[in-house]
């Protein structure tokens, strides 16, 4: 008997032992997983602030690019086959500081960056829009005639500064409209600051908004649906406002970057004087940004492409030069990546001013 008691205590301490072992092993298993987290995230932290200045350096090559080809003499234009817009540059640029840039993986540090720089000026300006500008850029999205004077009214309104204004606008609308709406809200009475902002506007749908690549969504206040929540009568835009607009701008269209929908939004100009002046900035291939190109120099070589008795006229609206860019670079660092935004705003050679920097 008392050899099988010896036996049980030595069995139950070796249990005893074992699961110590065990509780021990599951202590130092947790402790060198929340090390390597912890150690994770302190790697992740300390990348995140260097990739916002990767970010931050992409905007300063962005800058660079832009005011650089300001300084090509022979190029008084800014156009689609020009380094900064993604172009292989020109023969003018061969000699300045832009014949051996390159706005893809460009090394900083330890880093990279991709810079992909688009011009404001291809697009109106929604804030100095005029009612013709914008009953002829509603008209191309596919907006039903009867429903322009309204939208275009209510656009106008929204971003008149003054929300007493004495100019009256028989189909707009004011805060008194958008206040009876669910949820109730106020008209900005300014200058719109995003572009989406046009979806709060009376009339304005996403689909509108979108054209072609809106998807499915909700309903907007203004769109009628059955009892199943579909919309109803529900037009086919192939062209969105968004295409066509921007809030940020010099205010005048750049006839050598603007597509041919956002052309035939200036007064004067149709869809063949549209193509007509793509096919003559876009040389003897008929592809923009490409080697063959041939900018305008001014406006008025419009001459070659619109009636020349509305050409004197054009030069309220258009203009070969771009003064806004909106700038998105991505940024890698190791196996982190982040992608950035800014406007910067081109004032000379020497002043690139930096409007906004941002990152989702």
């Amino acid at each position: 008997m008392k050899i099988s008691r010896r036996l049980n205590s030595n069995g139950i301490a070796l249990i005893v032992v074992m699961i110590a072992i065990f509780v021990l092993s599951m202590l130092v298993g947790a402790l060198a997983y929340s090390m390597k987290v912890e150690t994770k995230l302190a790697m992740t932290a300390n990348n995140e602030a260097a990739l916002t200045w990767l970010g931050r350096s992409g905007v300063e090559l962005a800058r660079y690019v832009v005011a650089q080809q300001l300084a090509v003499g022979a190029e008084p234009y800014d156009s689609l086959n020009q380094k900064w817009a993604g172009g292989p540059g020109t023969l003018a640029a061969s000699n300045s500081p832009l014949a051996n840039i390159s706005l893809e993986n460009f090394q900083v540090g330890d880093g990279t960056v991709t810079v992909k720089i688009t011009d404001l000026e291809r697009r109106i300006n929604i804030n100095k829009a005029d009612q013709t500008v914008l009953n002829q850029a509603l008209t191309l999205v596919g907006v039903d005639a009867g429903d322009i004077p309204a939208i275009s009214d209510s656009i106008l309104d929204w971003v008149d500064p003054n929300p007493n204004s004495s100019v009256h606008r028989p189909n707009g609308a004011k805060s008194e409209y958008y206040q009876g709406l669910d949820p109730a809200y106020d008209a900005k009475s300014a200058p719109m600051d995003d572009l989406s902002e046009l979806l709060l506007v009376r009339g304005i749908t996403e689909d509108m908004y979108w054209g072609a690549a809106s998807t499915n969504h909700a309903p907007a206040f203004f769109q009628k649906t059955d009892k199943f929540g579909r919309i109803l009568d529900a037009p086919a835009f192939t062209t969105g406002l968004h295409e066509i607009f921007t809030p940020l701008s010099d205010g005048r269209i750049n006839i050598n970057t603007a597509s041919a929908v956002t052309l035939q939004a200036i007064p004067g100009i149709d869809a063949n004087a549209a193509d007509q002046i793509i096919k003559i900035r876009s040389g003897p291939d008929g592809v923009d940004g490409t080697e063959d190109d041939t900018p305008f120099n001014n406006v008025g070589e419009l001459v070659n492409a619109v009636n020349p008795q509305i050409v004197s006229q054009l030069s309220r609206f258009c203009d070969v030069r771009s003064k806004t860019f909106e700038v998105e670079v991505d940024a890698q660092l190791g196996g982190s990546k982040r992608k950035f935004f800014a406007v910067i705003g081109r004032v000379s050679p020497r002043e690139v001013q930096i409007l906004s920097f941002y990152w989702k």
